[in-house]
């Protein structure tokens, strides 16, 4: 087996790549920026609910009960399975919501369209797949002054799209962190193999940063086990990426599967709402776990598509178009629904089935950006070539 396979085949080390020098560890005060891209297209209108009659007349078996939505404001409401967890952040001011965002592709695929999010590029011309739009907002930052420059880290077992680029990511995944599939001796050998070639720093500093996280770890793996906390779900990943986040890195991925609801989706109860739970108690674990470092942590959640309004023959929701993103954050000025946004009738739908997309998704981004960075339009169009950014003052 030659180095090249060897190193390709050894599961649970991050070396992609690792050895940039621009990449610096954040700042005290500076911001933190987390991606959720929660994965299969979440059913947006049983989540952000637009209370009208139009919506129940739509959803006879799957919309959420009216006693049961929690009020946002005389139009929306929310899911009651995040009562207990982003309501609070909303009505503390630390979460807001975007109604009809999303994506200008119409493929109705994930895959197209989670790898064109991810890209960030915009529907015309040519694509790159060999760079993802977080890779260039690191970029960007590194070229600006020290205290912006990144660490950034995906928290997934392989590196996602939006993160390829010439910038330095690492990527590990936290889900289940155990025993290493490369042990020291393993290391040691493929270090030596690397050795004196220009690979070599890469190597040491990957082994080093694997064993660094781990070490982190380890600590909350066993505070668990004494206390007979679950390792499972969401929650336990939140909490160990938060406190990665708050120690060690600045710009930050992950990603949540399981939202393609075209069965029995249900209501106030059922499948969604158990996934909308365990979200839910992840991203306020993500939340306590912070800290004092919550205040100046941003965290945005989207989705490649949102679902049909109307419900299918399966009580479910087939692919759709336009979706609502979420915007978490301790210093964030949240407690409203923001963006474009028409009244939910059947007029206003898209192709009489979706809801429309006013607020695209690398307008939404780039704005955001541009008001936690300080960025220029020069540098946003290095990050969303083409896109205009839109200004919501959610920071």
């Amino acid at each position: 087996m030659n180095k090249r396979t060897f190193l390709r085949n050894a599961a649970g080390l991050f070396l992609a790549p690792l050895a940039g020098r621009l990449l610096a560890a954040p700042a005290a005060g500076k911001s933190r920026f987390l991606l959720v891209f929660l994965r299969g297209g979440y059913d947006a209108a049983n989540v952000l609910v637009p209370v009208s009659s139009f919506y129940y007349e739509s959803r006879p078996n799957i919309a959420v009960a009216r006693e049961s939505v929690l009020p946002l404001t005389s139009e929306w409401g929310l899911h009651p399975a995040l009562g207990d967890t982003v309501y609070r952040l909303y009505q503390s001011g630390q979460a807001a919501f975007i109604p009809f965002a999303g994506t200008e592709d119409l493929s109705r695929s994930h895959f197209e369209t989670q790898d064109a999010i991810e890209l960030g590029q915009g529907a015309e011309g040519a694509h790159s797949f060999q760079s993802g739009f977080l890779n260039r907002l690191a970029s960007v930052l590194g070229a600006s002054e020290a205290a912006l420059r990144p660490r950034a880290m995906a928290f997934t077992d392989q590196l996602p799209l939006v993160f390829r680029g010439e910038a330095q990511v690492a990527n590990m995944g936290l889900k289940f962190v155990g025993k290493p599939a490369v042990d020291a001796r393993q290391s040691a050998l493929i270090a030596a193999m690397y050795r004196g070639t220009p690979l070599a720093a890469q190597v040491n500093e990957g082994f080093t940063m694997r064993d660094d996280v781990m070490r982190d770890m380890m600590g909350e793996m066993e505070g668990a086990g004494r206390n007979a906390v679950s390792a499972r779900g969401f929650e336990v990943e939140a909490r160990r990426v938060a406190k990665l986040m708050k120690e060690q890195f600045n710009v930050g991925f992950v990603d949540v599967g399981g939202w393609d609801t075209h069965v029995g989706e249900g209501g106030a109860s059922g499948f969604l709402a158990t996934r909308l739970e365990e979200l839910g108690r992840g991203l306020a674990a993500f939340a306590d776990e912070q800290g004092p470092a919550w205040q100046d942590t941003v965290v945005v959640l989207i989705s490649e598509f949102g679902r049909t309004f109307r419900e299918n023959g399966n009580r479910g929701t087939d692919h759709g178009h336009g979706t609502v993103f979420w915007v978490l954050g301790g210093g964030i000025r949240g407690g409203r629904i923001a963006g474009d946004q028409v009244p939910v009738r059947e007029e206003t739908l898209f192709q009489n089935r979706d809801y429309a997309v006013l607020n695209e998704y690398r307008g939404v981004l780039g704005g955001l950006f541009a008001r936690m960075y300080g960025l220029e339009d020069a540098q946003l169009e290095r990050i969303f070539p083409g896109a205009k950014a839109r200004d919501f003052a959610l920071v």
